[in-house]
């Protein structure tokens, strides 16, 4: 079950993408949590055939797991992950032609609008018109598969990962002789963790496969084929989400040592991204495989001048020992603690770099909340907010003694933090009875708490800029001039609408794209709470 802003959001996009009747199944699974075709029937109250087919088509796009237990039967469950990610299809879409061009565009789009294909699908349906292009479309193919921006679905991929994961702890703890210590049980939990995760990896190798000796030629070698490997026709491929967030990933590392340093050392931290790139695969990982300052120079162009953002002596240095310099700076080696640790990008060991995904994110993280808090309560709340963050449990008087704040304006402040759940309370009782005139109320930071309540807040004003744009799309005068633009011939010439007509149409898509910029920068804010958050369970 997921929650209400959730549930509701979810919802939208369900009704936007497959219309109502699939957004009642996908409300009643939301809102009931996993559920039989039987009770699914009874629930949304719609024919059997009706739902039958909604879940069939929501299972094609893997936004439903099913799974089949000797006490319930066969279940279905909500993927709710995966039904967010539908926000950032059209950015997918967009990485894909900035990388492969604009057929390897087509073919994730065509993927993405059938949730999963076999290759002979997928190349017939894109070269119908021009049957020439199959060979293009099966070269791309090989590289977006071989790169894992496609992979391929397997039977674990609609099974919910949180049943497997119980049944391993179960079997785990079963093992333990005896009344299980904590030490235990965690480490119970990390051997079910990794169990699961090797079974992921071991299912998602298929889907290339070796050619046949017999057709394997000079000639076809130099067209797709040069290890003698081929796309196996027989492989239902879907989009591999984690590998476009990669890139987004990299983006915001980019655009934060942008705005912590200059442009130069934007360089060069996008060049030690693209150095491990093709082995970044997942959103999980805590740092970077190690790289040199080498293979970092090489991914710099000659006509880029890294020594403008360093003041540097009149004899111009090479690039190798300017990167050096950066990657020295942007480690905080002139600040060997934690604080200087903690505001890293990358560390340096032994002539080797990593980027340190996980510090970075955290960073990123807090400058989501504070920014928050910083609209919401000015800043003598992102005072408030810092201090509890370095210091820890502190009672009011603390606070205003640390913080150099009135009590009158501390105490008020507190419970406005409090009420949005950005702090919390922590009860010391001195006696026994926990009378509240003899406990000490310690206030803190629940970073946890506070993320997944201002998740809740950023799903609520997703599904409240797309209801704005439904709305101001069916106003009559849109909805009209929207209408007579998709008759043929308007759709060939504009100049058929009225002035008032085109008037109007502008008016409407420069609020669309307000509206859209919108959503893109909110959406940025969830990925940063939700999806670089490598320590929570996803598995919503």
């Amino acid at each position: 079950m997921a929650d209400a802003e959730t549930a509701r959001l979810c919802t939208q996009i369900i009704q936007t993408h497959f219309g109502p009747l699939a957004a009642a199944v996908a409300f009643a699974l939301l809102t009931r949590g996993r559920l039989s075709l039987v009770q699914l029937i009874r629930f949304t109250t719609l024919k059997p055939r009706t739902v039958r087919t909604a879940v069939l088509a929501l299972v094609q796009h893997n936004i439903l797991w099913h799974s089949q237990t000797d006490e319930e039967g066969e279940m279905l469950e909500f993927n709710t992950l995966e039904c967010l990610m539908r926000l950032r299809f059209g950015r997918f879409v967009w990485q894909a032609e900035d990388m492969f061009g604009p057929s390897a565009a087509e073919i994730v789009q065509l993927v993405l609008d059938h949730g999963k294909l076999r290759p002979p699908d997928i190349i017939s349906k894109l070269s119908v018109y021009d049957p020439k292009s199959s060979s293009i479309y099966s070269q791309t193919l090989y590289k977006l598969v071989t790169a894992a921006y496609l992979k391929p679905s397997t039977i674990l991929s609609h099974n919910s990962p949180r049943d497997k994961r119980i049944k391993y702890e179960a079997e785990e703890k079963a093992k333990i002789s005896g009344f299980p210590t904590a030490k235990e049980l965690r480490e119970a939990k990390e051997t079910a963790e990794a169990r699961l995760k090797r079974e992921e990896e071991e299912a998602e190798r298929v889907g290339l496969k070796r050619k046949p000796k017999d057709q394997i030629s000079q000639r076809s070698s130099k067209r797709k084929v040069v290890d003698g490997e081929i796309v196996d026709d027989e492989v239902y491929f879907r989009v591999n989400f984690d590998r476009f967030n990669t890139h987004i990933r990299n983006k915001l590392i980019e655009m934060a040592v942008r705005e912590r340093f200059n442009e130069s050392a934007t360089l060069v931290i996008r060049a030690t991204l693209k150095a491990t790139e093709t082995k970044q695969k997942s959103l999980a990982d805590a740092r970077s495989d190690p790289t040199s300052t080498s293979a970092i120079a090489m991914h710099i162009a000659d006509d880029d001048d890294l020594a403008t953002g360093l003041m540097t002596s009149s004899k111009k240095p090479s690039n190798a020992s300017l990167v050096k310099d950066y990657l020295t700076m942007m480690s905080s080696a002139d600040n060997p603690t934690p604080a200087g640790r903690a505001a890293s990008f990358v560390s340096l060991t032994e002539n080797k770099v990593h980027v340190e995904f996980d510090i970075i994110s955290r960073r990123l993280r807090r400058r989501v909340l504070e920014a928050v808090t910083r609209e919401r309560h000015g800043d003598d709340g992102v005072r408030i907010v810092r201090l509890l963050l370095d210091v820890g449990k502190m009672d009011e008087k603390q606070i205003a003694k640390v913080a150099m704040m009135a009590n009158k304006d501390v105490r008020p402040l507190l419970s406005a933090l409090s009420s949005d759940f950005i702090i919390s309370t922590q009860e010391v009782p001195r006696s026994a009875d926990r009378n509240p005139t003899r406990t000490f109320y310690l206030w803190h930071v629940d970073l946890q708490k506070a993320y997944s309540t201002l998740l809740g807040s950023l799903y609520k004003t997703l599904y409240n800029i797309n209801v704005r744009r439904q709305a101001e799309q069916e106003e009559p005068n849109v909805r009209a001039v929207l209408v007579k633009r998709e008759r043929s011939d308007v759709a060939q010439n504009e100049n058929l609408l009225s002035r008032m007509e085109r008037d109007v149409l502008k008016e409407w898509e420069a609020k669309r794209e307000k509206l859209t910029v919108l959503e893109l920068r909110v959406e940025e804010a969830v990925f940063i709470l939700r999806d670089l958050d490598t320590g929570s369970n996803n598995d919503l």
